[in-house]
């Protein structure tokens, strides 16, 4: 076993990583250092410092990284519309890379040798935090409880928690595990791992159940520069605030559910419930100016690169150089995605009620079913035979 003399353990107060703080203790007789990431995840995280510090850390820090969350890691992402597999907005995966990101400054502030985290060996976030720590220092020592340690299940955890006195949340009865930031938040494992079994009705938090939303459609207009939402119905907002605002809006309007099994990093489907909100919002808005302001290739072009852009998001590789090369051209294409679109908002649902643009390449004189005199109509034939030569050749093979 590996010399460690001082670790610290991306630490957010629940079941596993309460369990590992006094775990490292036991296995490596070292000084274990707590690291609390404040993402908004609508926690006391005073009481989980003092959680911490009292199950067994010596000492306990809260970075504060709400701002840069949103406008250096969400925004990108949204500029980008990445979606994994159709459905999940990536709020975890995107969470992770800025955890551990701040994590490794905290190594440093405070000399340590050694990180820790609680992610499982069957999931994905091992995955994004660890390639991030080597992206940042290949030499340092990274502690993967789950990987190592004598517990086959979160059941033992309980029961070793239990042993220890170290409080937590989870119990044999609901033991579903959620994450939260303030992008989103996600629930997995326990009752939710059949597949076929309907999440619980009182499991939501950001968002009010569709049928309880108001019976009322409401409207929303949000204003973009550059491919960033800046303004919502006309109030000029710092990103994070804008994005608080749309959290409570879509919230309020039942908006962001979803429910998917997806195909995890390391070959395994996994059954996942998410809430997005706001972020759901921004999605349909952002596409709504990308629809009148970019160039029909460029639009297509970028279009096609939204699986493999989401993909190095879910499996880890924010930090890597083909990310970093996308997201020029990405940030490329925005230069005139800028613009206003108004929303209707009703029972889950997001409508694309109007968009426009001083840069607009949308022309109605060029798209009417009346009568014109720009488009030649005639002009089609020969474009039409032209592009079925190839075809009407196949035919005669």
């Amino acid at each position: 076993m590996r010399e460690v003399k001082k670790v610290v353990v991306a630490y957010s107060g629940g079941l596993d990583t309460s369990v590992i703080l006094s775990w490292l203790k036991e296995k490596y007789n070292c000084e274990v250092i707590a690291f609390i990431a404040d993402l908004g995840q609508g926690e006391d995280l005073e009481s989980i410092k003092a959680k911490a510090l009292k199950t067994g850390a010596k000492e306990a820090y809260i970075k504060d990284v709400k701002d840069v969350f949103v406008s250096d890691y969400i925004f990108p992402m949204l500029r980008a519309n990445a979606i994994y597999e159709g459905a999940y907005m990536l709020g975890t995966s995107i969470a992770r890379p800025l955890i551990a990101k701040t994590q490794m400054e905290l190594v440093k502030e405070v000399g340590a040798d050694a990180v820790s985290h609680g992610a499982t060996g069957k999931g994905n976030d091992q995955v994004r935090f660890e390639l991030t720590y080597y992206t940042i220092d290949p030499r340092i020592n990274v502690i993967t409880p789950w990987r190592e340690w004598e517990f086959k299940s979160r059941t033992q955890l309980i029961e070793y928690s239990k042993k220890h006195g170290i409080p937590v949340s989870a119990t044999k009865d609901k033991p579903y595990s959620s994450d939260r930031n303030i992008f989103h938040i996600s629930y997995e494992g326990g009752i939710l791992e059949d597949p076929w079994s309907e999440p619980p009705a009182d499991m939501y938090t950001m968002m009010t159940p569709s049928e309880k939303a108001p019976d009322r459609p409401i409207y929303i207009e949000i204003s973009y520069e550059k491919g960033n939402p800046v303004a919502v119905n006309g109030k000029k907002m710092k990103p994070l605030a804008l994005l608080q605002e749309l959290n409570r809006i879509g919230g309020e309007n039942g908006i962001g559910r979803v429910d998917l099994v997806e195909n995890r990093y390391v070959g395994i489907k996994s059954r996942g419930v998410y809430e997005t909100p706001g972020g759901t919002i921004l999605h349909y808005a952002h596409r709504a100016v990308e629809s009148i302001t970019l160039d029909r290739e460029v639009y297509h072009m970028k279009d096609s690169m939204i699986t493999k852009y989401a993909e190095m998001v879910y499996y880890g590789y924010w930090f890597s150089p083909e990310r970093t090369v996308l997201q020029k051209f990405i940030d490329e294409t925005q230069g005139n995605v800028t613009g206003d679109v108004r929303l209707k908002l009703y029972k889950g649902n997001v409508l694309v009620a109007g968009r426009k643009s001083p840069y607009s390449l949308y022309s109605q004189s060029l798209a009417t079913f009346e009568e014109e005199y720009v488009y030649n109509q005639k002009d089609a034939e020969g474009f039409i035979k032209i592009s079925a030569l190839r075809l009407k050749r196949f035919q005669e093979k």
